[in-house]
């Protein structure tokens, strides 16, 4: 396997993305945990500056389009956790991401709203950005987020 060269900084600078500071978490967990090979990412929301970044349901008070912006700052925001254990420069894959979306009844969009995540992880991380993915529609997420992304990534070690 091969170790994704340093420079991911670099990367995010080039795309125009930054990494957001990691927010204190909002219950009794850590936002991620190295193990072995592998950093597990706690669920992350959309956070823009310390605050929410939208309220509502998707198909409903919040757009697809929205809500797939929202899922970009989400992906950031477990990149952010990560540095925090590991360092960006250790990730070799990004292995799964598991998207909660709270959907309006009727909206069946899901998948799209999840895609924003997954389109940065392959515009950051080439083919190793490429991973398994699960989009679940839900009536409500915590404090009433449209999106809320968890990633595991997989790290040289």
């Amino acid at each position: 396997m091969v170790r994704m060269s340093a420079g991911v900084s670099r990367r995010l600078a080039e795309l125009g993305w930054k990494l957001p500071e990691v927010n204190p978490p909002k219950g009794v967990y850590t936002p991620a945990v190295a193990n072995g090979c592998h950093v597990y990412v706690s669920g992350q929301i959309p956070m823009v500056g310390g605050q929410l970044a939208a309220v509502g349901r998707v198909g409903g008070e919040v757009s697809a389009d929205q809500a797939q912006e929202l899922s970009r700052h989400c992906a950031l925001a477990a990149l952010a956790a990560a540095e925090t254990v590991v360092g960006l420069d250790h990730v070799v894959r990004v292995v799964k991401v598991v998207g909660y979306v709270s959907s309006a009844e009727g909206f069946t969009g899901q998948l799209g709203v999840v895609n924003g995540a997954s389109e940065l992880f392959v515009a950051l991380f080439g083919e190793a950005g490429q991973h398994a993915c699960s989009a679940v529609g839900v009536r409500d997420l915590p404090f009433g987020v449209p999106v809320e992304i968890e990633v595991l990534l997989e790290v040289a070690v």
